[in-house]
Protein backbone atom coordinates (compact mmCIF):
# COMPACT_ATOMS: atom_id res chain seq x y z
CA UNK A 1 0.00 0.00 0.00
CA UNK A 2 1.40 3.40 -1.00
CA UNK A 3 0.77 5.64 2.01
CA UNK A 4 1.61 8.86 0.17
CA UNK A 5 -1.16 8.22 -2.38
CA UNK A 6 -3.65 7.30 0.34
CA UNK A 7 -2.77 10.40 2.37
CA UNK A 8 -3.04 12.59 -0.72
CA UNK A 9 -6.46 11.18 -1.60
CA UNK A 10 -7.74 11.66 1.94
CA UNK A 11 -6.48 15.25 2.07
CA UNK A 12 -8.06 16.09 -1.29
CA UNK A 13 -11.35 14.51 -0.27
CA UNK A 14 -11.33 16.39 3.02
CA UNK A 15 -10.63 19.76 1.39
CA UNK A 16 -13.31 19.20 -1.26
CA UNK A 17 -15.87 18.30 1.42
CA UNK A 18 -14.81 21.34 3.40
CA UNK A 19 -15.39 23.66 0.46
CA UNK A 20 -19.07 22.71 0.49
CA UNK A 21 -19.49 23.09 4.24
CA UNK A 22 -21.49 26.09 5.39
CA UNK A 23 -19.85 26.47 8.78
CA UNK A 24 -16.25 26.82 7.60
CA UNK A 25 -13.93 29.58 6.44
CA UNK A 26 -11.27 29.31 3.75
CA UNK A 27 -8.47 31.89 3.54
CA UNK A 28 -5.40 32.34 1.40
CA UNK A 29 -2.12 32.52 3.30
CA UNK A 30 1.31 33.63 2.24
CA UNK A 31 4.56 35.30 3.19
CA UNK A 32 7.92 36.26 1.75
CA UNK A 33 11.03 35.37 3.77
CA UNK A 34 14.59 36.61 3.45
CA UNK A 35 17.44 35.06 5.43
CA UNK A 36 21.21 35.48 5.50
CA UNK A 37 23.90 34.06 7.78
CA UNK A 38 27.51 35.09 8.24
CA UNK A 39 30.28 33.22 10.00
CA UNK A 40 32.95 35.62 11.26
CA UNK A 41 35.57 33.02 10.32
CA UNK A 42 34.30 32.88 6.72
CA UNK A 43 36.46 35.42 4.90
CA UNK A 44 35.79 34.07 1.39
CA UNK A 45 32.11 35.04 1.09
CA UNK A 46 29.98 38.11 1.73
CA UNK A 47 27.39 35.81 3.33
CA UNK A 48 27.90 32.25 4.47
CA UNK A 49 24.38 31.42 3.24
CA UNK A 50 21.33 33.27 2.04
CA UNK A 51 18.04 33.00 0.17
CA UNK A 52 14.72 34.65 -0.61
CA UNK A 53 11.63 32.46 -0.76
CA UNK A 54 7.85 32.59 -0.80
CA UNK A 55 5.34 30.46 1.10
CA UNK A 56 1.84 30.41 -0.33
CA UNK A 57 -1.27 28.30 0.17
CA UNK A 58 -4.66 28.09 1.79
CA UNK A 59 -6.17 27.23 5.15
CA UNK A 60 -9.65 25.97 5.95
CA UNK A 61 -11.23 26.03 9.42
CA UNK A 62 -14.55 24.73 10.68
CA UNK A 63 -15.98 23.13 13.79
CA UNK A 64 -15.26 19.60 12.64
CA UNK A 65 -12.47 19.94 10.07
CA UNK A 66 -9.29 21.96 9.59
CA UNK A 67 -6.98 21.78 6.60
CA UNK A 68 -3.84 23.43 5.25
CA UNK A 69 -1.92 23.24 1.99
CA UNK A 70 1.27 25.33 1.67
CA UNK A 71 3.84 25.50 -1.11
CA UNK A 72 7.40 26.79 -0.65
CA UNK A 73 8.98 28.51 -3.67
CA UNK A 74 12.64 29.38 -4.18
CA UNK A 75 13.97 31.46 -7.10
CA UNK A 76 16.36 29.80 -9.61
CA UNK A 77 19.39 31.29 -7.85
CA UNK A 78 18.37 29.53 -4.64
CA UNK A 79 16.70 26.51 -6.23
CA UNK A 80 17.64 23.46 -8.27
CA UNK A 81 20.56 23.08 -10.65
CA UNK A 82 19.92 20.28 -13.15
CA UNK A 83 22.47 19.50 -15.86
CA UNK A 84 24.04 22.90 -15.35
CA UNK A 85 20.78 24.85 -15.66
CA UNK A 86 19.04 26.64 -12.81
CA UNK A 87 15.32 26.16 -12.20
CA UNK A 88 12.74 27.30 -9.67
CA UNK A 89 12.37 24.92 -6.75
CA UNK A 90 8.79 24.40 -5.58
CA UNK A 91 8.26 22.18 -2.54
CA UNK A 92 5.08 20.70 -1.13
CA UNK A 93 5.96 22.04 2.32
CA UNK A 94 2.79 21.44 4.36
CA UNK A 95 -0.47 19.66 3.62
CA UNK A 96 -2.80 18.13 6.16
CA UNK A 97 -6.40 17.66 7.23
CA UNK A 98 -7.53 17.44 10.83
CA UNK A 99 -10.89 15.84 11.66
CA UNK A 100 -12.32 16.92 15.03
CA UNK A 101 -14.97 15.49 17.36
CA UNK A 102 -16.42 16.84 20.60
CA UNK A 103 -16.85 13.99 23.09
CA UNK A 104 -18.11 15.94 26.07
CA UNK A 105 -17.78 19.16 28.01
CA UNK A 106 -14.04 18.73 28.58
CA UNK A 107 -13.02 16.14 25.98
CA UNK A 108 -12.23 16.36 22.27
CA UNK A 109 -10.62 13.98 19.78
CA UNK A 110 -8.97 14.62 16.44
CA UNK A 111 -7.41 12.66 13.59
CA UNK A 112 -4.70 14.42 11.60
CA UNK A 113 -3.40 13.11 8.27
CA UNK A 114 -0.73 14.58 6.01
CA UNK A 115 2.59 16.38 6.35
CA UNK A 116 3.32 18.94 9.05
CA UNK A 117 6.08 20.24 11.27
CA UNK A 118 6.92 20.12 14.96
CA UNK A 119 9.18 22.65 16.64
CA UNK A 120 9.67 23.18 20.38
CA UNK A 121 12.49 25.70 20.02
CA UNK A 122 12.03 29.27 21.21
CA UNK A 123 14.76 31.36 19.60
CA UNK A 124 14.73 28.71 16.80
CA UNK A 125 18.33 27.71 17.53
CA UNK A 126 18.17 24.90 20.08
CA UNK A 127 15.75 22.25 21.24
CA UNK A 128 13.28 19.82 19.63
CA UNK A 129 15.71 17.04 20.54
CA UNK A 130 13.02 14.38 20.19
CA UNK A 131 12.94 14.95 16.42
CA UNK A 132 15.96 16.78 15.07
CA UNK A 133 19.45 15.62 14.18
CA UNK A 134 21.67 16.82 17.05
CA UNK A 135 24.31 18.07 14.62
CA UNK A 136 21.83 20.65 13.28
CA UNK A 137 21.90 24.05 14.98
CA UNK A 138 21.55 27.63 13.95
CA UNK A 139 18.68 29.88 12.96
CA UNK A 140 15.53 27.87 12.14
CA UNK A 141 17.32 24.53 12.06
CA UNK A 142 15.11 22.69 14.55
CA UNK A 143 11.74 22.32 12.83
CA UNK A 144 11.07 18.80 11.59
CA UNK A 145 8.52 17.51 9.04
CA UNK A 146 6.43 14.36 9.51
CA UNK A 147 4.47 12.34 6.94
CA UNK A 148 2.06 10.86 9.37
CA UNK A 149 -1.27 9.89 10.83
CA UNK A 150 -1.90 11.23 14.33
CA UNK A 151 -4.67 10.62 16.86
CA UNK A 152 -5.15 13.35 19.46
CA UNK A 153 -7.12 13.67 22.67
CA UNK A 154 -7.72 16.97 24.45
CA UNK A 155 -8.91 16.87 28.05
CA UNK A 156 -9.24 20.27 29.68
CA UNK A 157 -5.83 21.95 29.38
CA UNK A 158 -4.04 18.70 28.51
CA UNK A 159 -3.36 17.51 24.96
CA UNK A 160 -2.10 14.00 24.10
CA UNK A 161 -1.05 13.04 20.54
CA UNK A 162 0.03 9.63 19.23
CA UNK A 163 1.63 9.62 15.78
CA UNK A 164 2.69 6.92 13.33
CA UNK A 165 4.93 8.33 10.61
CA UNK A 166 6.29 6.86 7.39
CA UNK A 167 9.62 7.65 5.73
CA UNK A 168 8.89 5.84 2.47
CA UNK A 169 5.87 5.06 0.31
CA UNK A 170 5.64 1.45 1.50
CA UNK A 171 5.75 2.32 5.21
CA UNK A 172 8.71 -0.03 5.63
CA UNK A 173 10.59 2.73 7.42
CA UNK A 174 9.14 5.06 10.00
CA UNK A 175 8.62 5.79 13.65
CA UNK A 176 6.15 6.19 16.48
CA UNK A 177 5.93 9.51 18.31
CA UNK A 178 3.93 10.32 21.45
CA UNK A 179 3.63 13.85 22.85
CA UNK A 180 1.79 15.20 25.88
CA UNK A 181 1.32 18.97 26.15
CA UNK A 182 0.32 20.19 29.60
CA UNK A 183 -0.88 23.69 30.42
CA UNK A 184 -1.94 24.95 33.82
CA UNK A 185 -4.08 27.69 35.33
CA UNK A 186 -0.85 29.47 36.33
CA UNK A 187 1.90 30.52 33.83
CA UNK A 188 3.53 27.09 33.46
CA UNK A 189 3.67 24.95 30.34
CA UNK A 190 5.23 21.49 30.06
CA UNK A 191 5.73 19.04 27.20
CA UNK A 192 7.02 15.48 27.23
CA UNK A 193 7.58 13.32 24.17
CA UNK A 194 8.88 9.91 23.17
CA UNK A 195 9.97 8.77 19.72
CA UNK A 196 11.30 5.46 18.45
CA UNK A 197 11.91 3.99 15.00
CA UNK A 198 9.59 1.11 15.86
CA UNK A 199 8.25 0.87 12.29
CA UNK A 200 11.75 0.11 10.97
CA UNK A 201 11.99 -3.25 12.73
CA UNK A 202 8.72 -4.67 11.34
CA UNK A 203 10.12 -5.42 7.86
CA UNK A 204 13.81 -4.70 8.38
CA UNK A 205 16.82 -5.55 10.48
CA UNK A 206 17.54 -2.35 12.42
CA UNK A 207 18.70 -1.01 15.75
CA UNK A 208 16.08 0.69 17.89
CA UNK A 209 16.82 4.26 18.93
CA UNK A 210 14.79 5.74 21.78
CA UNK A 211 14.41 9.51 22.20
CA UNK A 212 12.79 11.03 25.27
CA UNK A 213 12.47 14.80 25.74
CA UNK A 214 10.89 17.17 28.24
CA UNK A 215 10.28 20.92 27.91
CA UNK A 216 9.13 23.46 30.50
CA UNK A 217 8.35 27.18 30.39
CA UNK A 218 7.46 29.44 33.33
CA UNK A 219 6.72 33.17 33.53
CA UNK A 220 8.48 34.60 36.56
CA UNK A 221 6.72 37.94 35.93
CA UNK A 222 4.72 38.99 32.85
CA UNK A 223 7.80 40.24 30.97
CA UNK A 224 10.30 37.52 32.02
CA UNK A 225 10.07 33.85 31.13
CA UNK A 226 12.50 31.01 31.83
CA UNK A 227 12.40 27.85 29.77
CA UNK A 228 14.45 24.81 28.88
CA UNK A 229 14.51 21.35 27.40
CA UNK A 230 16.24 18.09 28.36
CA UNK A 231 16.49 14.87 26.36
CA UNK A 232 18.05 11.44 26.39
CA UNK A 233 18.85 9.70 23.09
CA UNK A 234 19.85 6.02 23.34
CA UNK A 235 20.44 3.35 20.70
CA UNK A 236 19.62 -0.12 21.97
CA UNK A 237 22.19 -2.90 21.71
CA UNK A 238 21.28 -6.09 19.82
CA UNK A 239 23.94 -8.80 19.59
CA UNK A 240 21.86 -10.84 17.12
CA UNK A 241 21.51 -8.07 14.56
CA UNK A 242 23.59 -8.55 11.39
CA UNK A 243 24.62 -5.30 9.61
CA UNK A 244 25.37 -7.38 6.50
CA UNK A 245 21.82 -8.72 6.26
CA UNK A 246 19.97 -7.93 3.04
CA UNK A 247 17.18 -6.07 4.85
CA UNK A 248 19.49 -4.16 7.21
CA UNK A 249 18.95 -0.41 7.38
CA UNK A 250 21.41 1.91 9.08
CA UNK A 251 20.36 4.18 11.96
CA UNK A 252 18.85 7.53 11.00
CA UNK A 253 21.99 9.40 12.10
CA UNK A 254 25.55 8.10 11.93
CA UNK A 255 26.17 8.86 15.61
CA UNK A 256 23.35 6.48 16.66
CA UNK A 257 25.65 3.67 17.72
CA UNK A 258 24.50 0.68 19.81
CA UNK A 259 25.02 1.25 23.52
CA UNK A 260 25.75 4.98 23.19
CA UNK A 261 23.55 7.73 24.55
CA UNK A 262 23.48 11.52 24.51
CA UNK A 263 21.84 13.86 27.01
CA UNK A 264 21.40 17.31 25.42
CA UNK A 265 19.76 20.19 27.25
CA UNK A 266 19.43 23.94 27.00
CA UNK A 267 18.22 26.77 29.22
CA UNK A 268 16.84 30.11 28.11
CA UNK A 269 15.58 33.47 29.34
CA UNK A 270 13.03 35.48 27.36
CA UNK A 271 12.46 39.19 27.97
CA UNK A 272 9.23 40.39 26.28
CA UNK A 273 8.32 43.99 27.22
CA UNK A 274 4.68 44.82 26.49
CA UNK A 275 4.82 48.61 26.79
CA UNK A 276 7.11 51.64 26.85
CA UNK A 277 10.31 52.39 25.00
CA UNK A 278 11.60 48.82 25.37
CA UNK A 279 8.54 47.47 23.56
CA UNK A 280 9.26 49.94 20.76
CA UNK A 281 12.78 48.57 20.48
CA UNK A 282 11.99 44.85 20.72
CA UNK A 283 9.27 42.26 20.98
CA UNK A 284 11.55 39.61 22.48
CA UNK A 285 15.15 39.31 23.60
CA UNK A 286 16.26 35.71 24.21
CA UNK A 287 19.47 34.35 25.71
CA UNK A 288 20.14 30.61 25.56
CA UNK A 289 22.85 28.13 26.60
CA UNK A 290 23.02 24.59 25.20
CA UNK A 291 25.03 21.55 26.33
CA UNK A 292 25.51 18.23 24.53
CA UNK A 293 27.81 15.71 26.16
CA UNK A 294 30.62 14.53 23.87
CA UNK A 295 29.51 16.82 21.03
CA UNK A 296 32.72 15.89 19.16
CA UNK A 297 31.41 12.34 18.78
CA UNK A 298 28.36 13.56 16.85
CA UNK A 299 30.46 14.71 13.90
CA UNK A 300 33.09 11.92 13.92
CA UNK A 301 35.82 14.09 12.45
CA UNK A 302 39.35 14.78 13.66
CA UNK A 303 40.22 17.96 11.74
CA UNK A 304 37.74 20.09 13.72
CA UNK A 305 36.89 20.34 17.41
CA UNK A 306 33.45 21.10 18.84
CA UNK A 307 32.73 22.52 22.27
CA UNK A 308 30.09 20.77 24.37
CA UNK A 309 28.61 24.16 25.26
CA UNK A 310 26.99 26.60 22.84
CA UNK A 311 25.21 29.97 23.22
CA UNK A 312 22.92 32.33 21.34
CA UNK A 313 21.37 35.78 21.77
CA UNK A 314 18.29 36.50 19.64
CA UNK A 315 16.48 39.82 19.08
CA UNK A 316 12.94 39.72 17.65
CA UNK A 317 10.78 42.65 16.58
CA UNK A 318 7.27 42.52 15.12
CA UNK A 319 6.29 45.52 12.99
CA UNK A 320 2.77 45.32 11.60
CA UNK A 321 2.58 42.20 9.45
CA UNK A 322 6.37 41.76 9.41
CA UNK A 323 8.73 40.01 11.81
CA UNK A 324 12.46 40.66 12.08
CA UNK A 325 14.91 38.39 13.86
CA UNK A 326 18.64 38.95 14.38
CA UNK A 327 20.77 36.36 16.16
CA UNK A 328 24.36 36.15 17.38
CA UNK A 329 25.49 32.64 18.24
CA UNK A 330 28.47 30.33 18.71
CA UNK A 331 29.38 27.85 16.00
CA UNK A 332 31.76 24.89 16.37
CA UNK A 333 33.52 26.41 19.37
CA UNK A 334 32.35 28.94 21.94
CA UNK A 335 34.61 31.59 20.47
CA UNK A 336 33.43 31.02 16.87
CA UNK A 337 30.79 33.69 16.28
CA UNK A 338 28.04 33.57 13.68
CA UNK A 339 25.37 36.09 12.72
CA UNK A 340 21.93 35.47 11.21
CA UNK A 341 19.06 37.67 10.09
CA UNK A 342 15.55 36.79 8.89
CA UNK A 343 12.70 39.01 7.68
CA UNK A 344 9.23 37.50 7.29
CA UNK A 345 6.55 39.62 5.61
CA UNK A 346 3.05 38.16 5.84
CA UNK A 347 0.61 38.58 2.97
CA UNK A 348 -3.07 37.84 3.54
Amino acid sequence: MNLSKVAGALILAGMVCASYAADGDFALKGNVQTQVTKSIADEDNNFSSGWIRANVGGQYKSENLDGTIMLRIFAPEFGNTIEGKKFDKILADLYWVNYKWVLGENDKMNLKIGRWKTDWSQSTHYGTYVDKDLTKRGLWMRDYSHNALELGWIHGLNSLNVMVAAKDGNANQGYVRVEDDMKFTFPLEMKVAYRSNAVDVVQNSAYLTHRIAAYASYNLVPAFRVYGEYACVYTQEDDELDPDAKNYIAPESKYYKPGEYYQPFYLGLDFAPSAGILNTLMSNLMVEWEYINRRDNLYQVTEQTYDDWAWTVAWVKKVGSSKLQFSVYSENEMTDVGLAFRLTSTIK
